[in-house]
């Protein structure tokens, strides 16, 4: 991925989305698109025309941290969005390089016997590539559906985008694929040098319309709680919330933990669930989907 490329399009796709109204600019003559102009933007966030202008070709070198809030500030983004651009001008300001080791990918005995010890919640660990790196028991049996496809080879990006299962597998299915290419987008500005990362995003862009489609609007996302919605092949429809967690050890990796709502039809079948993850194939009663 070209930085400057990324820099100026994300600020676009930003500075076009909010109308003069929402800006508080009043009047401003005829447009030809709904979105602020250059030196509204300059304007609002207290810097000349041309400096703002520089940012937009995709050069934040030297830009302060008051001038990226007041941009913030000016285009009106989230959290998230703030975050990436402070991530963005992070690259584009880089420290002395050091030495790197290769990140170690083995799950340590300990943060195994800690997923296992958890026998009422599903919970798995991912890192920044969408990787599932370990799981509990419980975890393992809610996503053996990807953990065991082809197409996903364990991969939660590649099973959104690549197997027909996953629409199925999540009824919420447009919803999910917008929040992990969002998050993609936000790892992706904090590690722009993630070989990796950018190998498994160039997959997806060249394999995945819809992933293509959504990569291109530079949305980005904090992913840390919500609502799921899985339809499993065994115990049916679940409604589960999740909890994100990092793991300082592990700043690659993400811990997932997803609850039922007491008494809820969800809580019997996560417990239904559990009961055949702990079943041999041979005695579990045959599906009848």
């Amino acid at each position: 991925m070209d930085q400057r490329n990324e820099v100026g399009e994300f600020l676009r796709s930003r500075r076009n989305r909010i109308t003069p109204d929402q800006a508080g600019i009043i009047g401003g003559g005829r447009r030809r698109v709904p979105g602020l102009r250059r030196e509204e933007v300059a304007m609002l966030a207290g810097v000349s025309v041309d400096y703002y202008a520089r940012m937009e070709r995709g050069d934040l070198s030297g830009v302060s941290p008051e001038v990226l809030y007041a941009l913030a500030r000016a285009l009106q983004l989230d959290e998230a969005e703030t975050d990436h651009l402070h991530d963005l001008a992070q690259a584009a300001n880089p420290q002395p390089a050091r030495r790197r080791t290769r990140s170690d990918q083995t799950v340590r005995p300990g943060l195994q016997r800690l997923l296992d010890a958890i026998t009422g919640a599903p919970v798995w660990v991912r890192d920044r590539r969408m990787n599932v790196i370990a799981t509990n028991p419980l975890g393992r049996a809610l996503y053996a559906p990807l953990l065991q496809d082809p197409a996903g080879r364990g991969n939660t990006a590649r099973y959104m985008f690549l197997s027909p299962a996953s629409r199925n597998f999540f009824p919420d299915w447009e919803q999910g694929a917008d929040d992990i290419v969002a998050t993609l987008r936000t790892y992706a500005g904090q590690n722009p040098r993630d070989k990796r990362l950018t190998d498994l995003i160039g997959e997806l862009v060249t394999r995945s319309d819809e992933f293509r489609v959504r990569w291109s609007a530079h949305n980005v996302r904090h992913h840390r709680t919500g609502i799921k919605r899985i339809c499993h092949p065994q115990v049916g429809d679940l409604e589960l919330a999740y909890e994100a967690m990092d793991l300082p050890a592990n700043p690659e990796w993400h811990m997932f933990g997803y609850t039922a709502e007491p008494g809820s039809p969800t809580e019997e079948r996560i417990a239904l669930l559990g009961s055949l993850a702990v079943t041999p194939a041979a005695e579990q009663p045959t599906s009848k989907n």
